[in-house]
């Protein structure tokens, strides 16, 4: 026999429902058991910037490549190293 839930009450703004979600539990107004996964696709994920100290004529070498496919360089080194890290 499934819980009677609680109906969800109507917020006037964000905070006012986020104020409300930080006391009550959400198993008391919805059912988890129907609930289905989502995927998001189109998400980009989060990116740190970090600092890489390559040698110049290297450098030189993947912006040519770069130049070569129309693609900027920063973008053709992560590109490379995704396959790599993929097809360990």
């Amino acid at each position: 026999m499934s819980k009677r839930l609680k109906p969800i009450p109507a917020f006037a703004s964000e905070a006012e429902e986020r104020k409300f979600w930080e006391t009550h539990d959400s198993a008391d107004y919805v059912d988890w058991s129907k609930a289905q996964r989502v995927v998001l696709p189109n998400l980009k994920p989060t990116t740190n910037t970090i600092s890489l100290r390559l040698p110049q004529h290297l450098l030189d070498a993947i912006k040519a490549a770069a130049n070569a496919r129309d693609v900027p360089y920063q973008s053709l080194i992560k590109i490379w190293l995704q396959e790599r890290v993929e097809h360990q």
